[in-house]
C-alpha cells in the first residue's frame, strides 16, 4: 500500500514544526499580556451543538461523525431508501468535528456559567475541521487562534482586539490590513434598500465580493429574487468609504445608525493607540457566519507594501461581534466578541517572504560527539550536566566515525559540537567547535556551560 494523507491535511516536519511554534508562542504571549487565559475544548462536539450556527454555506463543511458501532441498525430507513442524505445524516450521526472555535466556547461558558467570572476573557489554540475543498491557503485541517471575551457588550474590547491583531503581526513582520465593519451597518444598506427580510440573502452574496466581483455579487443578488432596484441601492452604498455620508441613508433605519453609532465608539478607544499596520473602513465586509451581530473584522497582507506585493492570500483573520450566540444553549443576552488568526495561512505568509527567524531558541544548541566506547560513557556523564543547566543538548548514540557524526550535526542544524576523546576526557579540556564560523575552542566543561548559558 502506497502511503498517504486525506487531501486537504499536511505533515509538518521537525523544523516546520518550530516554525510553526514560533508563530504559536508569539500570538499566545500578546494574548497573556492582556489579560486572556487559556482554554481547550474536545475535537468533537454534539452535531446539535454545531448546526444552525454557521449559516446555510457552513454547516454544508461540517465533518460528521458515524455512530459507533452498526450505525446502519437505527438509520432513518426511509432516508436510506430515498437517498436523502441530509435526512439520514441525524439518524447515523450524533457528532461533528469542531468548525470553529467560538461556539464551542459558548457551549463551554453556558455549561460553565456559575464556575467562570464574567467578563471571561479566554484564548484558545487549537484544530478545526471544514470540508471545503483543498487549494492555496485553505486546508480541510487547520488551526486557529482565537481570543474572545463574553459577559460585556463595551466597544473597549473590539479596541482592545484590534491591537492585539496589530501587534502580532508588527511583532511576525507582516503589513496587514485590518479591516472593521459593522453588521447593523449591512442591516441598514438592506432596510435602505427595502429587503430587511431578504438580509441573509443579501450578506451571503456580498461576502463573495473578493472571489466573485461586484458582478457576481449583481447576479448572485438577482438570483435570490432581489430585485434591479434594491440591487441597484445596494451597489450604490457599497461605494461609500466613509461613516458620515451613511447617517442620511441611514436616517429610517434605527439599526443602521446604530451600526454608525457602534463604529464611532470603537474608534473613540482605538484612535488612543498607534497602529503599526493599516486598520480602515470596509462597508464591503460581511463575514458569512450567521452569529455576528455588531462589529466585524477581517485581516489581509498588505499588497501595496514592495516586499508583499506577489502575496495572493485570503484573509488571515477575522471575527467579530455575537450578542446572544450563548442563547442558543439557554443563556440569553451575554455579548461576546472575539477574533481568530488563521495560522496556516500565516504560516505560508511567513515561508513565502522567507522571514522566519533564522535561529529558534528551542532547537538542539550542542550536540556531543565521542570518539570511542569509553569516551561515550563520560560524554553521557557530561550530557546529563549541560542539561541540567538547561542548555539543550543530545549525544551521538554511538562512537561512529567521525565523519558520521559531523554530517548529522550539520542535518540538525546545531550551532555547537562537543568533542570528547581521549586526551580530553583526561584534561578535562573538551573541544567546542562553533559550526557556523568553523573555529574550535578548548574549555573545561563548566566554562563551557557558562557559555552556551
Amino acid at each position: 500500500m502506497k502511503p498517504s494523507i486525506p487531501k486537504g491535511t499536511r505533515d509538518f516536519a521537525p523544523e516546520e514544526v518550530i516554525k510553526r511554534n514560533y508563530i504559536f508562542d508569539t500570538i499566545r504571549r500578546t494574548f497573556i499580556k492582556y489579560g486572556y487565559q487559556p482554554l481547550e475544548t474536545p475535537v468533537m462536539e454534539s452535531l446539535s451543538t454545531l448546526t444552525g450556527k454557521y449559516g446555510e454555506e457552513g454547516d454544508k463543511l461540517l465533518f460528521k461523525v458515524l455512530n459507533n458501532g452498526d450505525y446502519l441498525a437505527k438509520a432513518d430507513k426511509a432516508a436510506l431508501e430515498a437517498g436523502d442524505s441530509k435526512k439520514l445524516v441525524s439518524s447515523i450521526s450524533k457528532r461533528g468535528l469542531r468548525y470553529d472555535l467560538t461556539v464551542p466556547f459558548a457551549r463551554f461558558v453556558v455549561m460553565n456559567q456559575n464556575l467562570i467570572s464574567f467578563p471571561f476573557k479566554r484564548y484558545q489554540i487549537q484544530p478545526v475541521w471544514r470540508a471545503d475543498r483543498p487549494q492555496k491557503g485553505r486546508y480541510q485541517e487547520f488551526y486557529q487562534c482565537d481570543v474572545d471575551v463574553v459577559g460585556s457588550d463595551s466597544l473597549m474590547y473590539e479596541a482592545e482586539l484590534v491591537q492585539i491583531y496589530d501587534e502580532v503581526f508588527a511583532a511576525l513582520g507582516i503589513k496587514t490590513v485590518i479591516k472593521i465593519n459593522n453588521r447593523k451597518v449591512l442591516e441598514g444598506i438592506a432596510e435602505a434598500a427595502g429587503i430587511a427580510d431578504q438580509f441573509m440573502d443579501m450578506t451571503m452574496a456580498i461576502d463573495k465580493l473578493d472571489k466573485i466581483g461586484i458582478e457576481g455579487v449583481r447576479k448572485d443578488l438577482s438570483g435570490r429574487g432581489i430585485s434591479d432596484e434594491a440591487i441597484a441601492t445596494i451597489e450604490s452604498v457599497l461605494d461609500i468609504k466613509e461613516l458620515a455620508p451613511l447617517k442620511e441613508i441611514f436616517k429610517d433605519s434605527p439599526t443602521g445608525l446604530k451600526g454608525i453609532e457602534e463604529l464611532e465608539a470603537f474608534h473613540n478607544y482605538f484612535d488612543t493607540y498607534t497602529p503599526s499596520n493599516k486598520v480602515e473602513f470596509d462597508i464591503t465586509l460581511a463575514r458569512g457566519l450567521s452569529y455576528y451581530t455588531g462589529c466585524i473584522f477581517e485581516v489581509a497582507v498588505d499588497t501595496s507594501v514592495e516586499a508583499q506585493k506577489d502575496i495572493k492570500m485570503g484573509s488571515i483573520g477575522g471575527g467579530g461581534r455575537y450578542d446572544d450566540l450563548t442563547g442558543s444553549f439557554g443563556l440569553k443576552d451575554v455579548s461576546g466578541v472575539g477574533v481568530s488568526f488563521g495560522a496556516a495561512r500565516i504560516y505560508d505568509v511567513m515561508t513565502e517572504m522567507d522571514i522566519f527567524p533564522t535561529k529558534f531558541d528551542s532547537g538542539l544548541e550542542v550536540l556531543l560527539i565521542a570518539f570511542d566506547d569509553t569516551t561515550h560513557q563520560h560524554a553521557f556523564k557530561c550530557l546529563n550536566e549541560l542539561r541540567k543547566a538547561g542548555i539543550n543538548s543530545d549525544l551521538y548514540p554511538s562512537p561512529a566515525k567521525m565523519k558520521k557524526q559531523m554530517t548529522y550535526a550539520n542535518k540538525r542544524g546545531v550551532p555547537y559540537t562537543l568533542l570528547i576523546g581521549s586526551e580530553e576526557m583526561e584534561s578535562g579540556l573538551l573541544t567546542l567547535k562553533n559550526m557556523t564560523e568553523g573555529t574550535q575552542e578548548k574549555l573545561l566543561l563548566a566554562d563551557i556551560i557558562k557559555k552556551l548559558a
